[in-house]
């Protein structure tokens, strides 16, 4: 008889290993349960492996590579600009094997056994843990289910070496002279942004009325002048078809204005959504609630219809961040150790990382008008803040929403450098009640870009100073 055979006891049990699951196992170790994390694939998730992470530091090294290209406004002349794109990637897989490594660590140093394999729920209390080699049975009191999401494969869209999802597109061994991306989300944009500024030839298409609708088209349009800029060909209401691959590319076959065409590429990425990882567990034997999508319903505590058993991050609904994830994990182990914490969205950002980087928080000025509130609109440009200028960076804007009876700050939204840095004050301010004079009254260091948001909170009130009212 093997050690298979006989169950392992733990308090709670920790399904998937990502920005949601091993913080919400740190978070139960803490208080006090015995703990242990199942991962089938690795450490980190897809956040800090293939996503996230990655995809930040290859938007870096677009960033500095196309910055050595055209710094003449600045008087820098760079000649025989080169890219080693091997070592770009090196550096990328770097940054990841840190971070994985550091996760695992914090796991280790909080007590949390780590068991590799694939988890399949057998009843409410047992789930077997599955590898190539072996099984083993968990007997756990609580479970928390963050098994995260995975691209969208378009049936005329299969993936292969040639057609690629972010997955790909953050290992390929060249930079594309040539990429047609299919949807404009933050996912197609970010990464299109990224490719173009490392030389490639990039084509979006969209197949909505505009690309990345979960933002303002007040903002939106600053990405697109950026990404004109770079000769990136965004073409939207655009239905992708099919492609034709061969040996060294593909061909991509669309339908836009009434109109069917093609565009001939290197590599085709399908960013068109991720579905939740919530198939082939057993979830099926447990008779849980599941709603549209195949994603699990929960209450405000993350705990499904089966008491002991919480749910967190892209398994559920709402939008899929990490950083929504990681939240959600807190909740549910606190939740699990009887404490009354519950989840809270009024401040969760939302950031996009293009080029300029747009952020927001809380109510857009539409949302808080069909909510019923009277609100003021406050903008404040880039292009009047010394330190933007100082940095070239002067397209964008901070607008801040506000109840115009007590000026209580409802939303923010910012496009332009350092969006996704500075979105984190407005954040706060929301989280604590906070008025638009109390961001005017904060004094806030010169030269610097936060200096916008307190500039935008002086147009709310009526009295700005660097812009004529």
């Amino acid at each position: 008889m093997v050690v298979g055979d006989f169950p392992i006891e733990t308090d709670t049990l920790v399904i998937g290993s990502g920005p949601g699951g091993y913080v919400a196992a740190i978070r139960a170790a803490q208080t006090g349960q015995k703990v242990t994390i199942v991962e089938k694939e690795y450490i980190g998730g897809v956040c800090l492996n293939v996503g996230c992470i990655p995809s930040k530091a290859m938007i870096s090294v677009g960033h500095r590579f196309s910055e050595a290209q055209n710094a003449e406004d600045m008087g820098i002349v760079a000649k025989e600009v080169s890219l080693n794109f091997e070592k770009a990637q090196a550096f990328k897989d770097g940054v990841v094997k840190k971070l994985t490594g550091g996760v695992e660590s914090l796991l280790k140093g909080n007590k949390v056994e780590i068991v590799r394999g694939e988890a399949y729920f057998v009843d409410e209390n047992t789930v077997r843990v599955m590898d190539e080699n072996s099984a083993q049975t968990y007997k756990f009191k609580n479970a928390i289910i963050a098994t995260g999401s995975r691209p969208v494969e378009i049936p005329t869209f299969k993936f292969t070496e040639r057609v690629i999802n972010s997955t790909g597109a953050l290992a390929l061994k060249e930079v594309p002279g040539k990429l047609v991306v299919i949807g404009g989300g933050y996912i197609g944009t970010e990464l299109g942004t990224a490719y173009a500024n490392l030389g490639s030839d990039v084509t979006i298409l969209e197949g909505g009325a505009d690309i990345l609708a979960g933002f303002e088209k007040q903002m939106t349009a600053i990405v697109k002048k950026g990404l004109k800029k770079k000769g990136v060909d965004v073409i939207v209401k655009a239905s992708a078809k099919g492609v034709k691959e061969t040996d060294s590319g593909v061909t991509v076959t669309y339908e836009a204005g009434g109109e069917e065409k093609t565009v001939d590429a290197d590599y085709v990425l399908v960013t068109v959504g991720r579905r939740p990882n919530t198939d082939e567990m057993g979830l099926e034997e447990l008779n849980m609630k599941m709603g549209e999508r195949g994603l699990i319903e929960v209450d405000k505590q993350c705990r499904t219809n089966i008491p002991n058993i919480y749910a967190i991050g892209d398994v559920v609904p709402g939008l899929q961040l990490a950083h929504k994830a990681s939240y959600e994990g807190k909740i549910a182990a606190e939740a699990i150790a009887g404490e009354k914490s519950e989840v809270d969205y009024l401040a969760i950002p939302a950031v996009c990382f293009t080029d300029p980087e747009l952020a927001s928080v809380g109510l857009t000025e539409a949302a808080a008008k069909e909510e019923g509130f009277e609100v003021t609109a406050a903008k404040f440009p880039f292009g009047a803040n010394g330190r933007a200028l100082a940095l070239n960076a002067a397209d964008g804007f901070v607008k801040l929403v506000s109840r115009k009876s007590d000026g209580l700050l409802l939303g923010a939204q910012i496009v332009g450098a350092g969006a996704s840095d500075m979105i984190a004050e407005l954040g706060l301010a929301i989280e604590a009640g906070m008025t638009v004079e109390d961001i005017a009254m904060t004094i806030h260091a010169h030269p610097t870009l936060a200096e916008i948001t307190m500039e935008a909170a002086e147009v709310a009130l009526g009295t700005p100073i660097h812009i004529i009212k």
